[in-house]
């Protein structure tokens, strides 16, 4: 794969607009109260999938990250968790005997910081989960870790509870960006905890990079790419920070003079898919990038890649039960989210017995609309033939308005539409949430609301 050709500066110039990340459709705007948790069971029962991706929400962090928008709680207290986690025990064990029938084959643990617990703490929550559901003897279980906050022994103790995968969220590795950002960490534990948990044994390890942070320089951003190399890790996610100050309050910290200006984050952008492809690695969807043996470059050359609310992944026939303060599930054909203040969370566990607090019935266009979408987004190509086969639909006729938005593409050599397929030009990977938005039918009224962060 030949990274220049991502980089038309005039196109990337041209489409650089605001729009959603796709990790489901509708998108979380499209949430509503009306959606009952009566609702959500019934979603259970017409669901025809009977595998379940768990994901579990620890929503504490030791210290604020200037750039971070996650729903998070900062503190030095552990005995917070402690109250959290009595509180999480109570939702489980409400919502596993809906799901008695389910076999899990992936968990993930997000946050805010899963790390923040105790090896304790860590122990009687996986305890927890394997006794009130199903796991599969083949499971995929990953965490994402703060590598400020740890020991070297976590990397044990965490395989030995049957965590096979890590997520080591690291950024930058300049020290003046550190600074800007409140995040000053150690480069070299870094790369020793990386190299003790594979001789641990785990399979496969991620880092997370941002572009766009403050002070960010060709010079600086090109050794941390440079380390990530040297460090060997199976996948490297590498997101565009999205400054939303007026949304999210930390971020008013970091001054603009400090942001690279847009020509400047389009060259760390080039420089960092450039330098990554060179360096081996497979470019996956639009922000990801794994090793050509990894299962994530295997799906995407299969066809099979999938998308969810944790981004890319090859589970795309599991349910998705959201555990925790904001987390969101996708079962069946709906989806619905959970509380994200934690008292309330505390509240509504108490006194109804659930946390869920919106979510959204998919009508057929929908689940239509959702696919044609998916498949553009994890694999730059939708089969017109197969939809029409699976949907008793004449493609062209049904998204007869939708396809005209596509002329713009079309006329600049980034989309093909032809009778069988609809195909995305590699040179248009970085702009395929934009080309998505044809297929959007809510995007009319979010048009010109500050709602989703820039392309690039």
């Amino acid at each position: 794969m030949k990274a220049s050709q991502f980089f038309d500066k005039s196109l990337l110039s041209k489409y650089n607009t605001s729009g959603p990340r796709y990790t489901s459709y509708p998108t979380a705007l499209e949430f509503h109260d009306d959606f009952t948790h009566d609702d959500f069971i019934q979603a259970i029962d017409d669901s025809a999938n009977r595998e379940l991706s768990l994901y579990v929400h620890i929503p504490f962090c030791h210290t604020l990250c200037y750039y971070c928008g996650c729903n998070k709680v900062i503190t030095r207290h552990r005995s917070k968790a402690d109250t959290y986690l009595e509180y999480l025990a109570q939702e489980i064990a409400l919502q596993a005997p809906l799901f008695k029938d389910y076999t899990v084959k992936q968990l993930h643990w997000g946050g805010g910081t899963p790390s923040f617990l105790t090896h304790a703490q860590i122990t009687t929550l996986v305890a927890l989960l394997k006794e009130q559901f199903n796991f599969a003897d083949e499971i995929e279980m990953s965490i994402e870790i703060d590598p400020r906050e740890i020991d070297m022994d976590l990397a044990d103790h965490l395989y030995s509870l049957g965590f096979n995968r890590l997520s080591l969220g690291v950024q930058d590795l300049d020290l003046k960006v550190q600074q800007a950002i409140n995040r000053v960490q150690s480069t070299e534990f870094i790369g020793d905890f990386i190299n003790h948990a594979k001789v641990v044994g785990f399979s496969s390890i991620n880092i997370d990079l941002i572009y766009g942070l403050p002070h960010q320089t060709l010079e600086n951003f090109a050794k941390t790419l440079t380390k990530a190399h040297e460090w060997d890790v199976d996948r490297i996610s590498l997101f565009s920070y999205a400054h939303m100050p007026s949304l999210f309050a930390a971020q008013r910290k970091l001054r603009d003079e400090w942001l690279p200006n847009t020509e400047k984050k389009f060259a760390l952008m080039q420089l960092a898919i450039e330098t990554l492809c060179d360096f081996g690695y497979d470019f996956i969807g639009m922000d990801h990038f794994a090793k050509p043996n990894d299962e994530l470059s295997k799906a995407q050359k299969e066809g099979t890649l999938h998308r969810n609310f944790q981004g890319y992944t090859t589970k795309g026939g599991c349910d998705l039960l959201g555990l925790g303060v904001s987390s969101i599930s996708a079962i069946g054909n709906s989806f619905s989210q959970n509380i994200k203040d934690l008292k309330t969370y505390y509240q509504a566990i108490t006194e109804k017995q659930h946390a869920q607090i919106k979510g959204v019935s998919l009508s057929a266009d929908d689940i239509l609309r959702g696919e044609v979408i998916r498949e553009l987004m994890c694999n730059l190509y939708v089969d017109k033939q197969a939809i029409e086969e699976k949907y008793a639909i004449n493609f062209d006729t049904y998204f007869a308005e939708d396809l005209l938005l596509l002329d713009t593409f079309i006329n600049d050599d980034l989309v093909e539409n032809h009778k069988q397929y609809i195909k995305v030009a590699q040179k248009a990977r970085l702009l395929i949430r934009i080309i998505c938005m044809s297929f959007d039918a809510y995007m009319k009224k979010h048009i010109n609301q500050q709602r989703f962060s820039r392309v690039i």
